[in-house]
């Protein structure tokens, strides 16, 4: 299975917001830490915060903040809801044209796999993926080290 952007964009923005803690975010600096595009950033964003992943404010002192702890974001959980096609092949489909399909023991082979991947996916958080690289990520997003 091939994540999409839209999911692959989706994890890297809430790891940005795990990695900046409780300071608001906007999705100028996203885009510019990671190189996508605004408007396409907006839509992952908006996504996010319809699926209650975090919390857009808008106005003068805006920005964007994780709605819900890191430790609390299942990977798996995480990447089913962003991924808007999870049919690996045509029988997957509502429109399956496949012949063979009543016969075929590919589909429950194939529905085990996947069901697998995201078993394994839900193992891990969005706080396993900061874990004790989260100075390092800090840095290589450019996001300042929080003054205590």
């Amino acid at each position: 299975m091939r994540l999409t952007r839209f999911t692959d964009y989706s994890i890297r923005v809430l790891l940005y917001l795990a990695a900046k803690g409780e300071e608001r975010s906007t999705i100028h600096e996203i885009s510019d830490t990671f190189n996508i595009s605004r408007n396409h950033l907006m839509k992952v964003v908006q996504e996010l915060s319809q699926k209650h992943y975090v919390t857009a404010i808008r106005g003068k002192h805006g920005g964007i903040i994780l709605t819900r702890d890191p430790a609390t974001i299942k990977l798996g959980e995480l990447v089913r809801e962003m991924e808007h096609d999870t049919a690996l092949v045509e029988c997957f489909q509502e429109e399956n044209g496949c012949i063979i399909t009543p016969a075929c023991r590919l589909k429950p082979i194939l529905n085990e796999a996947l069901s697998a991947f995201f078993d394994v996916l839900n193992c891990y958080t969005l706080a396993d993926l900061l874990g004790d690289r989260h100075p390092q990520l800090a840095k290589l997003m450019r996001i300042p080290a929080i003054s205590a």
